[in-house]
């Protein structure tokens, strides 16, 4: 497991970005865990080790009120579970899972509009991963977890 971003091939727009992701990696936002979380998910890749708990708390009308993460992993896989749990504050668990497929389009090397990109915030930091096809599953880890919690938590009966 590295703690460091691949140095093959990126530019200067990607050194931007390889900042953005080392704040997140070495600064998690959201790392206490939560009480009584309503989805909680654990995302694990055997290929290199890397885990992470995620956790959101909902509000009375079904949006993320509250977000947790915590893990061990390598700078993108940390980086992705942290900028997740920032974007999803304010979100439905149909919004969350729109965001989780367009990060997945854009991981996939789908081209993205420039407003849907902007609305990605810190997320578009990651694209640079796509140059290095065996990280993009650590840039997933995090969204892989959630959309398990997700389907658990309605499979429960929670229709939010």
């Amino acid at each position: 497991m590295s703690s460091e971003i691949p140095d093959a091939g990126w530019d200067e727009l990607d050194e931007l970005y390889r900042e953005v992701i080392l704040d997140h990696y070495r600064s998690p936002r959201n790392p206490v865990p939560l009480e009584a979380p309503d989805i909680e998910s654990e995302g694990f890749n055997p290929f290199c080790g890397d885990q992470i708990v995620v956790q959101l708390k909902l509000d009375g009308d079904g949006r993320v009120a509250q977000t947790s993460s915590r893990g061990e992993g390598c700078s993108i896989s940390l980086a992705s579970v942290s900028i997740m749990t920032e974007l999803l504050k304010g979100k439905t668990l149909s919004e969350s899972e729109e965001l989780r497929e367009r990060f997945r389009a854009l991981m996939m090397g789908e081209e993205l509009s420039e407003e849907t990109l902007l609305a990605m915030g810190d997320l578009e930091a990651l694209q640079g991963v796509r140059k290095f096809p065996i990280r993009i599953k650590c840039a997933l880890l995090a969204w892989s977890a959630l959309q398990d919690g997700i389907d658990v938590y309605r499979a429960q009966g929670n229709a939010k």
